[in-house]
């Protein structure tokens, strides 16, 4: 008889787009983020986990439309567009009016690892979705980053969200301790 099946997690990138990363707002240690994230693209990539990117998209004529300069993924970022899937969303949460949690069912994923911007909105908002919908949600503490608010430094804003969001919405782990099955 079988022992349980392991656990299989893929990479979800979110947001790592040019619109975002290179606004006037500066992305909190956006350097060692976007390092974070291709560290664990490669690591992803090294066992055949998928990977997914989003790119947040707005209306037509909107300086994000589909297409556009501002929705397109850093040049940095280790995408490559023929091996790892890469989509659109309109919502802060990258499940709604996408076929995501679809795709991750067909490829029978587990886990998903989220990495990538703004952790107070599409960072929390799919964190918060992917374990509504019954995936197991770890979210890399040292690669989402935000902006400094009027309210909020970035730090704060990240700190806060990896301890609400640490035990009832996901798994807290850093880009060292993650590992891709």
């Amino acid at each position: 008889m079988q022992g349980p099946q392991p656990q299989r997690r893929a990479l979800l990138i979110v947001d790592m787009q040019v619109g975002l990363f290179n606004s006037p707002e500066t992305p909190h240690h956006g350097a060692q983020v976007l390092a974070n994230i291709n560290e664990l693209i490669g690591k992803a990539r090294r066992v055949g986990a998928p990977i997914l990117a989003a790119r947040h998209t707005g209306p037509l004529g909107s300086p994000i439309e589909p297409g556009s300069p501002l929705t397109q993924l850093l040049p940095d970022l280790a995408i490559d567009a023929m091996a790892d899937t890469v989509f659109d969303k309109r919502r802060p949460n990258c499940f709604l009016g996408t076929e995501l949690a679809d795709a991750l069912r067909a490829a029978s994923v587990d886990e998903l690892v989220i990495v990538g911007m703004k952790t107070e909105y599409c960072i929390d908002a799919t964190c918060r979705a992917a374990a509504d919908l019954g995936f197991q949600p770890v979210l890399v503490a040292d690669a989402h980053t935000s902006m400094d608010t009027p309210v909020l430094s970035a730090q704060r804003i990240i700190d806060h969200h990896n301890r609400t969001l640490n035990g009832p919405f996901v798994r807290l782990v850093s880009t060292a301790e993650c590992e891709f099955q």
